[in-house]
């Protein structure tokens, strides 16, 4: 057995070796592998001092073995000598098996062991001017000779630490001139000693050509001043580890990176926590796993020094195993068939070195197992075997164990479709699937699953819809990296920027995400990073956040959202418990945008296509108002305050609703830093989306995240006048939500059938009464025009109630006969105004040119022509005008009436302003005839006396017969502006119009036939005439018989 050593010997210079300056001595290292029988060990020392010294001003300070190795079978096993450790290359080699002082090398190498103290230097030293310049010479010599004066130089200086080793200068850079350096000091050193000879260096280095010139820079980067504990060996996974770094000088507060494929900062976080003690730092992990085995350093930065110690983490990983078999449904053609399967088992590809294990249960077959070739990304481990069609069902599972002997396992069942079994048979990509169970694709470029369940249906199989949870690769990264962001690698503000910014660049293609499972995994990045910040101040963050948040609802993104959520919420009116348990996609964009802007540093209005967020300083007792979207949002606060106030739109269209309301508005965010006091008011005027229907009712909104549903509570809208006004009083996020069906009056509809119906009744029975007493009436020109206005009158008055009766339901009659409907009744109530016209008219007529008396045939002409062709025209040419009966124009299918768009627009007015100036015209008419009558000679010839009379009965049916139609019209205008959201008002005039609208026929009667004696008296005469004929009939009869 032979032994071999490695000693390390010191020699310390005097003052007349040429590199010495100053008063200090300089050092130099020597180092010698021999190889000799360990019995000869004892007396090594001092055989070894003699050759070495042949100078008497050079003397051996210290001469130490640091390295013992010896031959093994599988290579060499050295150790290290107390004081000595290996190079962290060494340690940190797979191919090299370390344990603590001890390790075994398995090549030809000559290892050797260095001190604990040995500090390694690596530098870079910049310097000025045209002296150095032949370093950059293209010529070998002159590098060679300006590198042996640069390197004299730096050697007189550095020599003097103590333990100094070796310096060298590696190679060049232009930038000025840049030289990179090393330098080994083999001990304990000052880093103020250090930092004191590198500054008298740069002194030192300066051009002596030009005075004003610069001095020499240099940054060092020491390795061994900083001492680094890791745990040495394999770490089991999720476990817990101590890494931990100390100095004997105070050098201020270390920085900890780890390095993998990226090098991190390391934090404090849910994975990691950093604690700083005096000159002691410990990274504390509570979660070992890939994702913390690699390099990690410690760093010390005092001055332009920085000093560093690293070590390797390794961790024993444990993988996530995907199993499947291959046919996933395996079908059999009898029942005792047996059928071939593959079951795979797929792993990503890592550093740990897996035995995999297969168990079986019910399985008779033989088991063959395949092991993937190292190189792919993913491994897939597989497994091949016969099953049987018949009870029980057969069981696989892989087991993958690591080095530490942590096992991980996945197990499948194999299912089987039997020979009367129900099955949905092969679609594409999808396999044979037996009936009652889903088939599982993995997504192709993409991650996760998609889904298809077979149905069962009369004993056979049918395929379901796909469910796709494929999420866009570029996108399933952004999501990674935001779960992860606050485990402790890198600081929580960068790695904020960092998916901010990715997931900015991602949502600016909507080919990326317009699939649910895009919009989803966006949507968790937002949620993610909103639990996790607490302030954003990075400009740049802040207007990532909003753009992404924008981009995320663009309509062509609509389909993205899902339609399952929508309407699926629930309408409170007070505080309480929700009821449904699934949070929808919008509830939590809403929720983490919101956060995401409460915690943002705003520095001016943010305005994006889809979000818009304006924040404002309030004094104490002002109003502040922030505009977004032409929705301003007023806060009256009590205490000075700041408003930030955001507009979202699209979003008010993916939040859940009842059936009943559907959304009016853009959703807007109100937030306050400060707290909100209970006299805070807020008034949002919003802008609409759509106008509002007549007498539906708006409602003021805000999303309550307990009951995750809109609630009225503590908000009020202001009403018809101010539609798009709410006053809340609290903070929170608020929309408008408008009612699907206009408001009813209770027992309107029963009132108009039984008024009409009356009505139609009434003016038959008045139409049958004028015509059995016409001739006896009938005896003067003005009871003539009396009687055959008031004939028009009933028959267009009973065409329009008929008319008004059949449109009463619009909902249930077709658009033809609602807009049929329309036309009669403005034609035929239009027709009865202008035959009262025609009264009054006529009698003004009479009045003011007692003796031109006009015929019956020209008033009959003239009554005709103002009573149907004058509103023929009207109505003929309102129909045109409006597109040609246009609905919304012309008439509105939800009243089969004319339209009414606020004053003096809509159809409406064709009917309302002619009734105004024919009762205009009545009442004036009134008025003068009255006035003629009163004023009438006294001495007027009997002859006229009839003639008066029956003009006193014409302005009698004038008088009852304006206030009864132009009344009625008066309350259906006001029913046409009163909006029934008005309230009581509103109800009241309501009531009134219908009530002397369905009863006008009625009115008809008992006022202008029944209510009039003359028609009562010919009415009577008629009767008896027919009574007393019938009664001298059978008197004759009887006569007849007693003579016979």
């Amino acid at each position: 057995m032979w032994t071999f050593i490695l000693l390390y010997t010191l020699y310390t210079l005097g003052l007349n070796i040429c590199q010495a300056t100053g008063e200090d001595n300089s050092t130099q290292m020597y180092y010698v592998k021999l190889i000799i029988d360990k019995s000869a060990i004892d007396n090594i020392t001092a055989i070894l001092k003699t050759p070495f010294v042949r100078d008497n001003n050079l003397i051996v300070e210290k001469l130490d073995f640091t390295t013992t190795c010896k031959s093994v079978s599988a290579g060499k096993k050295c150790t290290c000598s107390k004081g000595y450790r290996w190079r962290d290359r060494v340690y940190q080699s797979d191919e090299n098996d370390c344990s603590g002082d001890k390790c075994t090398f398995t090549q030809n190498l000559n290892p050797m062991c260095i001190s604990d103290n040995t500090v390694n230097i690596n530098g870079s030293l910049t310097l000025y001017g045209m002296s150095y310049h032949d370093c950059l010479s293209n010529k070998e010599d002159k590098v060679i000779n300006c590198t042996n004066n640069l390197l004299q130089k730096m050697k007189k200086v550095y020599s003097t630490l103590s333990g100094f080793d070796s310096i060298a200068i590696g190679n060049y850079s232009v930038g000025s001139i840049i030289a990179d350096f090393t330098m080994t000091i083999a001990g304990p050193i000052s880093t103020d000693k250090l930092s004191s000879k590198s500054k008298e260096l740069e002194k030192k280095l300066k051009d002596p050509k030009d005075e004003n010139g610069l001095d020499a820079s240099i940054f060092l980067e020491t390795r061994g001043i900083v001492k680094l504990s890791i745990p040495s060996g394999l770490v089991r996974y999720n476990s817990n580890a101590t890494i931990s770094c100390s100095t004997t000088e105070d050098l201020g507060k270390p920085k900890w990176h780890l390095k993998t494929d990226y090098t991190n900062v390391i934090t404090t976080g849910t994975e990691s926590e950093v604690i700083i003690n005096g000159s002691e730092s410990t990274v504390k992990l509570n979660y070992t796993s890939e994702r913390w085995a690699g390099e990690y350093t410690c760093t010390y930065k005092k001055g332009h020094i920085s000093h560093k110690a690293s070590a390797v983490l390794r961790v024993s990983l444990l993988p996530n195993i995907r199993i499947t078999t291959d046919p996933s449904f395996p079908r059999c053609q009898r029942s005792n068939d047996l059928r071939h399967v593959t079951v795979k088992c797929e792993i990503r590809n890592s550093s740990e070195t897996y035995k995999v294990n297969w168990d079986n249960k019910n399985v008779d077959s033989k088991i063959d197992t395949f092991v993937p070739s190292p190189p792919e990304k993913i491994l897939s481990y597989e497994a091949k075997t016969f099953v049987g069609c018949q009870p029980p069902i057969p069981t696989l599972t892989c087991t993958f164990k690591n080095r530490l002997n942590q096992t991980r396992k996945a197990e499948i069942e194999i299912i089987t479709i039997n020979v009367n079994d129900a099955y949905c048979e092969a679609d594409g990509e999808w396999e044979e699937t037996k009936a009652n169970y889903t088939a599982v694709l993995q997504c192709k470029n993409a991650a996760g699953q998609k889904k298809r369940k077979c149905n069962e249906e009369n004993q056979r199989g049918i395929w379901g819809p796909v469910e796709s949870a494929c999420v866009n690769l570029e996108v399933h990264d952004v999501l990674e990296r935001a779960i992860t962001a606050d485990v402790g690698l890198g600081e929580l503000a960068d790695n904020a920027a960092i998916v901010f910014s990715r997931l900015q660049n991602v949502t600016n293609s909507t080919d990326k995400i317009n699939s649910f499972a895009n919009m989803n995994a966006s949507v968790e990045v937002l949620v993610s990073m909103s639990s996790k910040l607490n302030h954003i101040n990075n400009e740049s963050t802040v207007n990532d956040v909003l753009e992404s948040s924008s981009n995320l609802l663009e309509k062509s993104l609509s389909s993205s959202w899902g339609t399952d959520n929508t309407k699926s919420g629930h309408l409170k009116t007070n505080e309480g418990e929700g009821s449904s348990s699934h949070v929808s996609l919008a509830e939590r964009y809403l929720s983490s945008v919101e956060q995401l802007i409460v915690v943002a540093n705003f520095t001016t209005a943010s305005r994006k296509k889809n979000i818009e967020v304006e924040e404002r300083n309030c004094t104490q007792g002002s109003q502040c108002t922030n505009k977004v979207f032409n929705v301003n949002v007023s806060l009256h606060s009590s205490i000075p305050n700041s408003v930030k106030t955001a507009g979202m739109r699209q979003l008010e269209k993916y939040l859940p609703y009842n059936d009943t309301v559907e959304p009016n508005s853009i959703v807007v965010t109100a937030t306050t830093k400060g707290k909100q006091t209970a006299g805070d008011t807020i008034t949002i005027d919003f802008a609409l989306t759509n106008p509002r229907a007549p007498n539906t009712k708006i409602l003021c909104v805000y999303w309550c995240n307990n009951t995750r549903s809109w609630s009225e509570y503590g908000c009020k809208w202001e009403g018809p006048s101010e539609e798009g006004r709410c006053v809340c009083h609290h903070l929170s996020s608020f929309a408008m939500l408008v009612s699907k069906t206009p408001l009813t009056i209770p027992g309107i509809t029963e009132i108009t059938y039984v008024g009409l119906s009356v009505s139609i009744v009434s003016l038959i029975i008045s139409l049958v009464i004028e015509m059995s007493v016409w001739s006896a009436l009938v005896k003067t020109n003005s009871l003539y025009l009396r009687h055959t206005a008031h004939i028009n009158i009933s028959v267009c008055l009973l065409v329009a109630d008929c008319c008004f009766l059949a449109s009463s339901t619009p909902e249930k009659i077709d658009q033809i006969w609602c807009k049929t409907s329309v036309v009669l009744k403005h034609f035929c109530y239009l027709s009865m105004f202008f035959w009262m016209l025609c009264l009054s008219t006529t009698l003004l007529h009479k009045a003011v040119f007692p003796f031109h008396n006009l015929s019956k045939r020209n008033y009959l002409r003239f009554s005709l022509v103002l009573g149907y062709v004058c509103p023929l025209l009207i109505v003929v040419i309102t129909f045109i005008a409006n597109d040609g009966g246009a609905e919304d124009l012309y008439f509105s299918r939800r009243t089969c009436w004319l339209v009414y768009k606020g004053f003096m627009k809509g159809s409406i007015h064709t009917f309302l302003i002619p009734i105004g100036i024919i009762i205009f015209v009545n009442v004036f008419s009134m008025l003068v005839v009255i006035m003629k009558l009163l004023d009438h000679p006294k001495n007027i010839q009997k002859s006229n006396e009839k003639e008066k009379t029956a003009a006193k009965t014409v302005m009698r049916s004038v008088i009852l017969l304006t206030p009864i139609f132009g009344g009625t019209w008066i309350f259906g205008f006001a029913v046409t502006i009163l909006d029934l959201t008005h309230g009581d008002i509103a109800f009241a005039v309501n009531y009134a119009f219908t009530l002397l609208n369905a009863f006008q026929g009625l009115f008809i009667l008992l006022t202008t036939c029944l209510g009039e004696k003359q028609t009562r008296e010919a009415l009577l005469n008629r009767f008896r005439n027919k009574t007393l004929a019938s009664t001298a009939s059978s008197s004759t009869k009887l006569d007849s018989t007693w003579k016979k």
